[in-house]
């Protein structure tokens, strides 16, 4: 079985390779693709290997992956995999093999599978008009108000209110409280975007989600970059990534 898996986040796709070759050795990964674009470009080649199967991440770094479907013909099988609170994902559950929540539960992906070879003979496309109707509409959504981090023999209780931003560097990711606390956590920024509300947070980049508040100032860059001053300061200079320039600009703005 050949598998492509649209993931932005190199950490997420390696993972959910091992646990396909957990379930199956024998399907081969093709390729991994971080973008709308590039799944586009792939895609649209006249010569690729058949695929049998995708798992294609929401969240991609230049957009959201409905995108896709509306640049090209795509009629094969997909399973999505998300951020996204479990009571979403039930709402999310149309005409597309399953949608799975990160991190990717072992058992979970099993019963994905097993559904797909199910409907193999009859391929499911997503039904994006519901999906993003579904997604146009306001959620009364529930999202986390403290991280509770556990260092060593200490438990630390984290109000998402004093949180002023998150970053990731190296694998890891780590919070930053107002009072410039540096503290580490389990979850991926990724991960993350699900689960802070989006009226006080913003992912910039790859690499950053800020609050409104941690703002300091905002500077214009060479070719339409933005550049952020956050309180506390950053010992890593923070861009507002050309993708996310104009929903930024939104986002201020409400």
């Amino acid at each position: 079985m050949n598998v492509v898996i649209i993931e932005d986040e190199d950490r997420t796709a390696r993972q959910l390779e091992r646990l396909l070759n957990r379930y199956d050795p024998t399907i081969r990964v093709l390729l991994q693709l971080p973008s709308i674009k590039k799944a586009v470009d792939w895609f649209s080649q006249q010569q690729h290997p058949p695929v049998d199967l995708v798992f294609m991440d929401i969240h991609l770094e230049d957009g959201l992956a409905f995108g896709i479907f509306e640049q090209i013909k795509f009629n094969l099988p997909v399973i999505f995999t998300t951020a996204y609170d479990e009571y979403m994902l039930k709402a999310f559950k149309v005409n597309s093999i399953d949608y799975l929540l990160k991190p990717v539960d072992y058992e979970e992906l099993v019963a994905a599978m097993e559904k797909f070879k199910t409907l193999r003979n009859q391929p499911a496309m997503p039904d994006l008009n519901a999906l993003l109707a579904f997604m146009q509409q306001p959620q009364s959504a529930s999202y986390k108000e403290r991280f509770m981090i556990s260092i060593g023999t200490r438990i630390h209780s984290v109000e998402v209110a004093d949180i002023a931003y998150f970053y990731s560097e190296e694998k890891a990711t780590f919070l930053i409280t107002k009072n410039g606390q540096l503290l580490p956590l389990e979850f991926s920024l990724d991960q993350l975007s699900g689960q802070l509300n989006p009226a006080h947070f913003f992912r910039v980049n790859r690499q950053f989600i800020v609050a409104r508040n941690a703002i300091q100032s905002i500077h214009a860059y060479s070719a339409g970059k933005l550049k952020l001053d956050l309180q506390p300061a950053s010992r890593h200079e923070v861009f507002v990534s050309m993708s996310r320039l104009s929903e930024f600009k939104d986002w201020l703005g409400r």
